[in-house]
């Protein structure tokens, strides 16, 4: 079974004709479909051509969020409904060609866990191709990770990886790096990028920012998730000893001014030194602490909160073992 998971946030006039196409695919190429659709919170009737759509397709099944979450929380909520074993991602843009997904499963079989798609040649408009591309470079450079295209929304993953790998904030387009930092093969695959028929994109100049804060989390997180305290206190310690150092200076400095009472040397309390020394050594000592905590929570704290909230579905998931058990009573003894 094949699952595609498809984001949506306002993307009525196209869910229709790509839902058409996704089951030209399905039928020409023989595949047990299962599609999920994410309405992100989306206001322009996108929930209604969703229900329609699983109304009159089995394959098809639509969540509906009670707003917008953002689209690592669509993402997360649609790969835990996911039933294939593998797992397709595309926007709902009618940007990415369904047609494509038989390459994207073919290099699958290449012994690779994620396979990113590349938009070579793009439609998009330069003032978000050129960042696009720096940031692409940037992530590639940093993470290791050597893909053209870490934001292309087509991806196709084997579906064992989200059991490791959780999505927040805004980390969707760093899970071919996240899987790459637990040991899963990434490949990459050149695709067709198609002009935009319907809407406008829903990305600004405001992705730049977020996707630099993001990578810096990504690259601690790959880095050094597993232990906080080598990146936190390495800064630390080196603070802390330049701090140390300064107050040792100062220290010399004061006895040899009390010593040499006839040398004009500046007082000690007027020597921006002191201030500087006093804050690294400051510094240090608190980055060392944090690097501490984090190991704490790391060691002693696990949780895994949600980070979307769904209003209804099309589906009903199936209960869990624990919540059918059950509970026996004075009548049942």
């Amino acid at each position: 079974m094949l699952s595609v998971v498809i984001p949506v946030y306002n993307e009525v006039e196209s869910l229709a004709a790509l839902h058409t196409e996704l089951a030209d695919v399905a039928k020409a190429e023989g595949y047990d479909l299962d599609v999920v659709f994410v309405d992100d919170g989306s206001v322009d009737g996108s929930w209604n051509v969703l229900v329609g759509l699983a109304e009159a397709d089995s394959r098809v099944r639509a969540i509906r969020f009670r707003r917008n979450f953002g689209k690592a929380a669509a993402l997360n909520a649609g790969f835990a409904a996911a039933r294939g074993e593998l797992v397709m991602t595309l926007d709902a843009d009618l940007q990415d060609d369904p047609r494509e997904i038989p390459r994207f499963l073919a290099e699958m079989q290449n012994n690779l866990d994620v396979v990113s798609g590349y938009k070579q040649v793009r439609y998009d408009p330069w003032h978000k191709v050129g960042p696009s591309r720096v940031f692409n470079w940037m992530v590639s450079k940093l993470t290791g990770v050597m893909l053209h295209d870490h934001n292309c929304g087509m991806k196709c993953y084997r579906r064992e990886i989200f059991d490791e790998v959780r999505l927040y904030g805004e980390l969707h387009r760093f899970v071919p790096v996240l899987a790459a930092a637990r040991g899963y093969r990434v490949g990459e695959l050149v695709i067709q990028h198609r002009p935009r028929r319907f809407g406008r994109s829903k990305y600004g100049v405001t992705r730049i920012v977020k996707g630099f804060l993001d990578l810096l989390t990504v690259k601690f997180l790959t880095g050094f998730g597993q232990r906080p305290q080598h990146a936190l206190g390495t800064f630390g310690l080196a603070s802390f000893a330049l701090g140390a150092l300064g107050l040792i200076y100062l220290a010399i400095y004061w006895i040899v001014a009390r010593l040499a009472p006839g040398l004009e040397l500046t007082p000690l309390h007027e020597r921006p030194a002191v201030i500087y020394s006093v804050g690294l050594l400051l510094l240090g000592g608190q980055l060392m602490s944090v690097g501490f905590l984090g190991e704490l929570i790391l060691a002693y704290h696990k949780h895994d909160i949600e980070t979307y909230s769904i209003a209804e579905r099309t589906d009903r998931p199936k209960e869990r073992a624990e919540n059918g058990k059950r509970t026996m009573t004075d009548n049942d003894q």
